[in-house]
């Protein structure tokens, strides 16, 4: 009793609380209050990433962002003293009140009937296209099955997405469940990695050293801060650029496209290596039967189609269509504020603003797009049903205004230009050749000139 009693009294500055930001000293500060969750980390449902990325700071918006009003309650028991020097600014101020405007009128919890319809849809569509393999022999309509499971794996991922962030279901286990079946067994995609990967990507939105869907080197760089060979915190490992990164930058405006048709390959990759490492992958037998589900049911379909030729097209077909959920994940930020290091605890409202985009489309659209067309009030409140986000991008728009921070809305094809352009801007920089790196003979082959 005595030792909670001085913990109280106990008062601390910012500059001290800076000093624990180690795995082994982790704390963090919300709403004034220190909290020592060292411990906590290891078990923390979204992983330890988001909390390691923002220890030693005040995280007071990226807590409200993510956690209902129920999970206050249990911070209690890692109070270790109070932040003296505790300031807030004021779009944080009116952000935080919007969060808790949000909670009272019920949004956090009227998800609307999109998942279901969404469900059934994909469940029409999955037939069809298994009827098309095994009751045509027509190659056109063994594309068109094929297209249509391209499909059904786009409504799928937003499904898998939308599960990540908020129960879809009427609870957790039905929420599991759903995860497990629209992931690992319908797309061979591993939730636990999306899950993982995704959060990281919310806390450090378009850090270039921090959020791993930014970093795709050697195929794309969208910075010429990439050329000074980053250091990926996620993925732990240095990004090189060296010779063969240089030449594949040089023409990534030119590849973009391509290889957005065949992105799915390294999810499957990527899903299949966190899987097999010695990371902390939370139910771990779940996550590996459903990817074997997978590679069970889709290569048994393909061989019901009659030759290898048509069967490597309806890969390339679903591939294909599929490869326009990649895209719209790239058109999202890739043309957005970048910037190098950690994310900061006290610019969240900024930093989510910056580092997204919207794609404005009709509203009898927002079933394509999966509810990511607002993508930055999607950043802002990442709890929210999709059904909503329609609706309070006119709020966010206003709040944005007020205090001077940009709210981008184009249109797909201007959100495509923005991104050509982007991709183009960085390739141009890498062909500098004032800036060499070690000589590559397939490079100087393809650029010697004269």
């Amino acid at each position: 009793m005595a030792i909670a009693e001085a913990a109280k009294k106990k008062c601390i500055s910012t500059e001290e609380l800076q000093k624990h930001n180690k795995p082994d000293d982790l704390w963090i500060a919300i709403q004034g209050k220190v909290y020592d969750v060292t411990q906590w980390a290891k078990i923390h449902p979204g992983g330890e990433l988001p909390l390691l990325n923002l220890a030693g700071q005040d995280v007071t918006d990226a807590f409200v962002a993510y956690h209902p009003g129920s999970a206050w309650k249990f911070l209690d028991r890692f109070f270790v003293a109070h932040l003296q020097d505790y300031q807030i600014s004021e779009v944080s101020k009116d952000y935080r009140k919007l969060v808790a405007d949000f909670s009272r009128m019920g949004l956090f919890d009227k998800k609307g009937h999109g998942v279901f319809v969404s469900l059934t849809v994909m469940f029409l569509f999955f037939s069809v296209a298994i009827y098309g393999i095994l009751a045509s022999d027509d190659f056109w309509v063994h594309m068109l099955s094929g297209g249509l499971m391209g499909f059904i794996w786009i409504q799928s991922g937003w499904v898998g997405h939308d599960s990540g962030h908020y129960n879809v279901m009427v609870n957790s286990s039905f929420n599991r469940f759903a995860q497990i079946l629209t992931g690992n067994c319908m797309t061979g995609i591993s939730i636990g990695w999306w899950k993982r990967n995704h959060n990281a990507h919310h806390i450090a939105c378009n850090s270039l050293d921090f959020d791993p869907d930014l970093q795709h080197m050697p195929m794309f760089a969208v910075s010429s801060k990439f050329f000074t060979s980053l250091t990926s915190y996620f993925y732990e490992r240095k990004m090189n650029f060296d010779p063969v990164a240089r030449f594949l930058v040089s023409y990534q405006h030119l590849t973009f496209y391509p290889v957005m048709c065949f992105a799915r390959i390294n999810l499957f990759a990527q899903s299949i290596l966190l899987l097999l490492s010695n990371k902390k992958v939370p139910n771990r037998g779940q996550e590996i039967l459903g990817i074997i589900v997978y590679w069970i049911w889709y290569p048994i379909l393909i061989c019901y189609l009659p030759n290898w030729f048509e069967r490597l097209l309806f890969v390339l077909a679903s591939f294909a269509i599929t490869g326009i959920q990649h895209l719209q994940f790239c058109l999202n930020h890739f043309s957005a504020s970048v910037y190098v290091g950690k994310p900061r605890g006290n610019d969240w409202f900024q930093k989510q603003t910056m580092g997204t985009l919207d794609i404005a489309c009709s509203p009898w659209m927002d079933w394509f797009h999966g509810g990511l067309q607002f993508q930055v009030e999607h950043h802002l409140f990442p709890r929210l049903p999709r059904c909503h986000l329609r609706n309070i991008s006119p709020i966010v728009r206003e709040l944005c205004k007020k205090h001077n921070l940009p709210y981008t809305s184009v249109s797909f094809w201007e959100a495509n230009v923005m991104t050509y352009k982007t991709l183009k801007a960085a390739a141009l920089q890498a062909r500098d050749f004032t800036k060499p790196v070690p000589k590559n003979l397939v490079w100087e082959a393809v650029n010697t000139h004269g």
